[in-house]
Parts: C-alpha cells; sequence; structure tokens
C-alpha cells in the first residue's frame, strides 16, 4: 500500500528535480508516474530518440527511494507525425478529420499511428527493461471511442464483421436489414456510421460500438505485447475514466495486470454528499472489472479547472477522507495528480497539491499527514480485500443499448444503477459491481438492473443461482431484446418468464411523471416505466395507487429452488430501495448497517484472519454514527463509543472481530 504522484519533469527546469524528489521522500510518496504525454520529448523528430533527459529525471528521484511508473505517451501524437502522416487523425461521421486539441487525436486502427506507436514504445521498453527504478508501464492514458470513419476504419470493420459472422447473409438475418430496405449484397456497403447515427438500425449500432472496443483492445494488446517481451519483471495497465462509458473496460481491461482509475470527487458543497455515492459505485466497478483490488493512479490535489470553470478547493479534510475512501473499496495504490501546478498548457488550473506560487500550503500538509497515515497503517491492510454478499450486475452493452435507444423520458441505465447501490451504501451493505456474464456463486443478493439484452443462457444461469438459494431482483425493460439487439417475439420479461413466474400484460412509459405503489403497508412515489403485471405462478406483494392500472401489481416474488426471484415493475424512490433491501438482507442473512447519517459511508477489507471497518464521514457537517459497542481506533489508539461523533470528513477505522470469534 504505497502514495504516489504524478509528476512531469520536462514542465520544470532541472534544477527543481533534486528539491522536488527531497521534498517527496520526506513527506512519503514512494512512486511517481511520468511520460504519458512527453512523445514531443522522447522523439522530438522522426526516428530521433532522446531519453537522456528522462534517464537523469528517473536517476533522481531513484536516488530519494521513489520508483517509477513510465506511461507511454501514445495519447498525444506529436506535431511531425500528424503533419508527415495525416491518417493518424480520426475522421468525424462528415468525413472532416479531428485535429489536434488537448490531446487523444489519433486514429486507433490507423497504419501510421501504430506504427510510430509500436517502435516508440518497443525503444522506450528497450531502454527501461533493466532499469531497476521502473517497476511498471501504463498504457496511453484514458482510452475512449473516437467513432472515427476513416477508410481504415472502414476495411477494418468489415474485416471484424466477417469474422464475427461469415457471410452477408448470416448479418441481414441477425440485423434485420430487411426493414427499411436496408438489406446488403456486398460488404462493400457495410461502412462505418456516416452521417451520425440518427435513424440508424440498432443491431448495426451496437456491433459498431464493440468494433470499437475491439480497436481500442487491440491498439493496447499491440503496445501489451512489446512491454511484456522485453519487461517481463514490471506489471502493465491503464488509467481508466470514471463511468459510464461506452468503452468495455471488461474488455479493456481483460489482459493488463491491474486495473487503475482516475476518481475526481467534486468538491461543490452542493455535490458532495452526492458525489460520495457516485463515487462509491465507481470504485465498486472499478473493483469488480477484475474482481481484484487496483490502483488510483490519478485523484484530487486541488481545485480542477480546464475546459471548464474552476471547482472549489478541497475542503479542510476533503483530500484525506476521500483517498479513505479509495482505500476502503479496494484501492492499494494512490496516485495524486498533480505534484505542482503547471504554469503553462491547457491544465494551467488543474491545480496539483501545490500551487503556482510553489509554496506548500494547506492541501501539502494535509497530504503529508495522509502519507504518514498510510505508512503506519499499510502493514495491517496489506493483502485484505473487500468482502462483499451482494452484488449488482453492470454491461457496457446494456449501456449502449440504451443509449442508442432512449426508453423514455427520465430513464437512465447508469442512473438507475447508482440509486440502487446507493441504497445499499446507506445501508452499508458491501456489494461488489460486476459484469452481467461474472460467476456469480456465493452472492446472497443479486439485482439484475434493466437486462434489456437477455439471451437464454444468460437466463438459465441466473435461474440456478436462484435454486441454489440466492434472491435475484429483476427490473423493467428485461428481457426486451437478444444479444443482437432485435427484439424477441413473447412476452415480457422474455427468458426469465418462467423464472420470475410473471409477464408484462402491458406498460406505460411514464417518464418523468409521478406515481405511486404500495409495498408493505406504505406508499412510495414511482417514475419512468411502469410494468403492469399479471402474475402466474409469483406472488404479488406490491400494487399500483393511481392511473388506470390502479389496483394491478406492481411488484411480485416467486420462489424457485432454495431461492427467490422478483420482479420489480417500476422504478421507485429511493426510499423504497432502502427498505426493500434491508428486509431483503435480514431475509438473507446479509449483515447491514442500519442507522448510517446521509454521507456517512462504511467499508470493510478483510483477510483470513482479520477484518476492518471503516468509517468516513464525506459531508462538510458533523455526525453522529450509533455503534453497537465500543471498538479501538487502529488510526489513533483510542477507544470509540457507542456514539461516535464523526467531524467534518473524519475517518476512522477499527478492527472487527473475527467471524468464527
Amino acid at each position: 500500500m504505497r502514495m504516489g504522484m504524478d509528476y512531469y519533469p520536462e514542465h520544470w527546469d532541472r534544477s527543481m528535480w533534486e528539491e522536488d524528489a527531497k521534498l517527496m521522500q520526506d513527506t512519503g510518496i514512494s512512486l511517481i508516474r511520468v511520460a504519458e504525454f512527453a512523445w514531443s520529448r522522447l522523439e522530438p523528430t522522426e526516428g530521433c530518440y532522446d531519453f537522456a533527459w528522462l534517464d537523469d529525471a528517473i536517476d533522481t528521484f531513484a536516488r530519494h527511494g521513489i520508483q517509477v511508473v513510465i506511461g507511454t505517451p501514445t495519447c498525444t501524437p506529436p506535431n511531425w507525425l500528424v503533419k508527415e502522416y495525416p491518417d493518424v487523425l480520426p475522421i468525424d461521421h462528415q468525413l472532416h478529420p479531428h485535429y489536434p486539441g488537448v490531446r487523444g487525436h489519433r486514429c486507433f486502427n490507423s497504419p501510421s499511428m501504430r506504427r510510430y506507436s509500436a517502435l516508440i514504445v518497443e525503444k522506450l521498453a528497450l531502454h527501461y527493461a533493466n532499469n531497476t527504478a521502473i517497476i511498471g508501464w501504463q498504457i496511453d492514458n484514458e482510452f475512449g471511442l473516437q467513432e472515427c470513419n476513416c477508410e481504415h476504419c472502414n476495411l477494418r470493420f468489415r474485416t471484424w464483421l466477417q469474422d464475427k459472422y461469415g457471410s452477408i447473409d448470416a448479418i441481414n438475418a441477425a440485423w434485420g436489414t430487411v426493414v427499411w430496405s436496408g438489406e446488403y449484397s456486398d460488404w462493400s456497403q457495410i461502412t462505418t456510421p456516416l452521417g451520425g447515427t440518427r435513424h440508424k438500425n440498432p443491431s448495426y449500432l451496437l456491433d459498431y460500438k464493440r468494433f470499437e472496443t475491439a480497436s481500442v483492445v487491440e491498439f493496447q494488446q499491440m503496445q501489451l505485447n512489446i512491454l511484456k517481451e522485453h519487461c517481463p519483471n514490471h506489471f502493465v495497465t491503464h488509467n481508466i475514466w470514471s463511468y459510464p462509458m461506452s468503452l468495455d473496460y471488461y474488455k479493456l481491461c481483460e489482459n493488463l495486470d491491474l486495473v487503475s482509475l482516475d476518481y475526481y470527487p467534486s468538491t461543490s458543497p452542493e455535490k458532495t454528499v452526492a458525489s460520495g455515492y457516485s463515487g462509491a459505485l465507481t470504485l465498486d466497478l472499478t473493483r469488480g472489472i477484475k474482481r481484484q483490488n487496483f490502483w488510483i493512479m490519478e485523484t484530487i490535489s486541488g481545485p480542477p479547472g480546464c475546459w471548464m470553470p474552476m471547482w472549489r478547493t478541497p475542503h479542510p479534510g476533503f483530500i484525506r477522507a476521500f483517498a479513505w475512501q479509495c482505500i476502503a473499496r479496494g484501492a492499494d495504490t494512490l496516485v495524486h495528480f498533480r505534484w505542482r501546478s503547471a504554469p503553462s498548457g491547457a491544465e494551467q488550473f488543474w491545480h496539483g497539491l501545490i500551487d503556482h506560487s510553489n509554496v506548500p500550503g494547506r492541501r501539502f500538509e494535509e497530504y503529508r499527514g495522509l502519507c504518514q497515515e498510510v505508512q503506519k497503517l499499510a502493514p495491517l491492510l496489506e493483502g485484505t480485500k473487500v468482502q462483499s454478499e451482494a452484488v449488482i450486475l453492470h454491461s457496457h452493452d446494456q449501456y449502449n443499448a440504451f443509449q442508442m435507444q432512449p426508453q423514455v423520458d427520465g430513464m437512465d441505465y447508469f442512473d438507475n444503477i447508482k440509486t440502487i447501490h446507493r441504497a445499499f451504501t446507506k445501508l452499508g451493505i458491501m456489494t461488489d459491481v460486476l459484469n452481467e456474464n461474472e460467476d456469480l456463486s456465493g452472492y446472497k443478493l443479486i439485482v439484475a438492473p434493466s437486462l434489456f439484452l437477455l439471451d437464454p443462457e444468460l437466463a438459465s444461469r441466473m435461474e440456478e443461482y436462484v435454486k441454489n438459494g440466492a434472491t435475484l431482483v429483476l427490473m423493467p425493460r428485461t428481457g426486451v431484446k437478444n444479444q443482437n439487439n432485435v427484439c424477441w417475439i413473447r412476452p415480457l420479461p422474455g427468458p426469465f418468464a418462467d423464472a420470475a413466474g410473471v409477464v408484462v400484460a402491458e406498460y406505460d412509459p411514464i417518464g418523468r411523471d409521478a406515481h405511486t405503489i404500495r409495498w408493505q403497508n406504505k406508499s412510495y412515489s414511482c417514475s419512468q416505466w411502469c410494468d403492469i403485471l399479471t402474475p402466474q405462478s409469483a406472488e404479488p406483494i406490491a400494487y399500483y395507487e393511481d392511473d388506470f392500472f390502479a389496483g394491478q401489481t406492481a411488484a411480485t416474488v416467486h420462489a424457485l429452488g432454495k431461492g427467490k426471484v422478483y420482479y420489480l415493475g417500476t422504478f421507485p424512490e429511493e426510499d423504497f430501495y432502502v427498505d426493500f433491501f434491508q428486509a431483503a438482507a435480514e431475509k438473507s442473512g446479509i449483515h447491514f448497517f442500519s442507522g448510517l447519517p446521509e454521507g456517512v459511508q462504511i467499508s470493510l477489507r478483510a483477510n483470513e484472519s482479520t477484518r476492518y471497518l471503516f468509517l468516513m464521514n464525506l459531508t462538510r457537517k458533523q455526525q453522529t454514527v450509533q455503534l453497537d459497542r465500543i471498538y479501538r481506533s487502529i488510526i489513533n489508539h483510542r477507544d470509540i463509543d457507542h456514539a461516535l461523533i464523526m467531524d467534518p470528513y473524519a475517518v476512522e477505522i477499527v478492527e472487527l472481530p473475527r467471524k468464527n470469534a
């Protein structure tokens, strides 16, 4: 468990490196990330490489015990490359090139981009393979989808489709191209979405998104192969953005050694509480990509500001509290962005730990204290992991399908996951967020938000989990389509109808209109969607209270083997989820923490012998947490009373008794 810093030696006079390295060492920083934007300094002109300056910088920091992660610089193609080889630029749907801007101006399928990327990565790998200060590599920076429409992307898209479907007839059948006379008779007729995506075939669009992910993965794999060949003892990662994203992170990170996340919680007083909950979801999603602990490769050091107005400066305690939130949810290393605010360039006001004054201030001292805490507690927390009994399913394919065809005003796939996850977080229920194709054996509670795309195989696997004792919660717009984005010709919820014991007789896309349901003698508001349910073998548990479907079934439960399947026919308010999941947790034997104040989060990291409970007040106000007993703080070695008073952004960590003690 380590603390690190993003550092750009090329931005600073060499006379500053030694002083920076010494101060980092004194502060408790043990690693830096460098060079991910430095292509023009590493290769000033085509084929002329200059690593001497980076060698000197690495040697300077190594003398102070600081190790290095090198970022491959392929996010920022230099001007000479763009001028001499313009095919590196992505082409938009109107066939206009995206010219160099902030960064990221490259087509992943460009032959020139691939060739020169491979050359610079191989030169770096060969040069630093035996440098003992180097511990790992970050490929590129914050991959996204370019939606490029150049001829190279068209050719590769056709090849990708040929590999997947084999024939034009198979594509026509899978996509239903007979609609609007869209049938293909030759491969050359298939292109990327020229003219934009409006009114395009949704099956075609979903496959195009999948192809885009495949292009990024292939571009990354090219670099990964080079790094693994020449630097087999170094780890390789990539720093993903926060969710939601169209790029499929599960496929992107499959072959990497570990996942890294760039995490910037909002400093706005109005958004801090909500940001803390959405941040918890992002951290749980990141942990779920490879089902293992992860790194934070960038996180907040000061007020961000660049292409948007500056945020508020982090309130006292903010940097520390959100760093501990990351650790509490599975981060083993934290790298803050950045050491010092940049004097020039687009990110001048995306503040670092030290301002342009170059005088360490309040935020720096808070960070220094954080480093000391992490160093002190690292031996205890090393090897611990988050352990969960509940899981929420997530899919980039589902997200993309809903983005292509919004079902109703106000309905958002990822926002609905946020609300569900926030309810779990408020209950203190440790929750994994996993790809829907993962093995879910052992989870007691599985929540599947809107499995819009659903094949019988996935439904069958879910059914087996239920028969073996799991509780499964299904939600509206489940089983609408198959994996080709074509609607099932059968009653909803499609392949889940038998397992759920219910069919959807009719539905009403109510959007932002407010309606109510009644569950366990209490009324709750609902919105977005109303499935009017006809129970088959299921038991009604909730009813609509208004509109033409008043009195009709809104939710059901169906006993199946040793478990149960719940079907919620609408999207209720958050209070419903809190009450509903608490009841489900009680029935499933899942531990929950009732009465957590708004904005206070808990998390649990454990190994085979020890469990550590993290309590974090991620708000600007004092909060009181009621505990079931007196605990001992491992941060300051004091007893914590039953009524724990937590100051703004306070953090406590206590050791829990062993489960079988």
